[in-house]
């Protein structure tokens, strides 16, 4: 029997994870809440063979430790690590064991961000609904939209530089386009794409996700 755990909720909801990745015959998968300080002891007590951390608290509780991932690698526990809380410890432990997937861990792999708040967003403690956008989707969103040519370079800078001294709570779409100086065409476009556009986090934790699988499929 595999046993999996993984920590989302927030980034790919858990029915639609489920979709991806299951339980069935040899496998047992545990999706629990967004990951926080002390979770991975706990889990360590049910002997998985696999961890995935998707999502995390930042601010709410206390962010999930270095020490703590390392202990669970170190145990002979493979560890995952995407979109999100798990994105940025893996970009920070990757040379210690833990494989990082997708898009927003190699953000953070190549330097080119930093910051947990690229990928902090404020939610719902018990829908566990984002309440705001996080910026490393908005900037791919921004950056898409100029290789379609909705908006140009410098427009989406402007959106950017809104975007990034807005406060993570209130960070979204809606605001960021109210305060910008793009027309009412350019923005209608925009919005449009944006509903078109699969969220950057979901993609990765859609990723992962099926990595896992492959994995699993591949060993058996």
């Amino acid at each position: 029997m595999v046993k999996i755990i993984i920590y989302t909720g927030l980034s790919i909801p858990f029915d639609e994870a489920k979709e991806i990745l299951d339980s069935s015959e040899g496998i047992e998968v545990i999706y629990k809440r967004p990951i926080k300080r002390g979770d991975l002891n706990l889990a360590l007590n049910e002997n998985p063979n696999i961890v995935a951390i998707i999502d995390g608290v930042f601010h709410q509780s206390s962010a999930v430790g270095h020490k703590e991932i390392l202990k669970v690698i170190n145990s002979g526990i493979k560890v995952f690590g995407a979109s999100s809380m798990g994105a940025l410890r893996a970009s920070e432990l990757d040379t210690l064991g833990m494989i990082g997937i997708g898009y927003c861990y190699e953000q953070y792999a190549n330097g080119i961000i930093d910051s947990d708040d690229d990928v902090a967003v404020m939610l719902d403690s018990e829908s566990l609904e984002p309440l705001s956008t996080p910026l490393i989707s908005m900037r791919h969103v921004f950056t898409k939209a100029v290789n379609e040519n909705i908006i140009t370079t410098e427009e989406k800078d402007e959106l950017l530089l809104i975007t990034k001294r807005t406060y993570y709570p209130q960070r979204n779409y809606a605001k960021t386009l109210s305060e910008s100086g793009l027309d009412d065409n350019k923005k209608e476009n925009l919005i449009n794409f944006i509903r078109e556009t699969e969220d950057v986090k979901k993609e990765d934790a859609k990723l992962l996700l099926n990595h896992i699988k492959s994995t699993i499929n591949d060993e058996n």
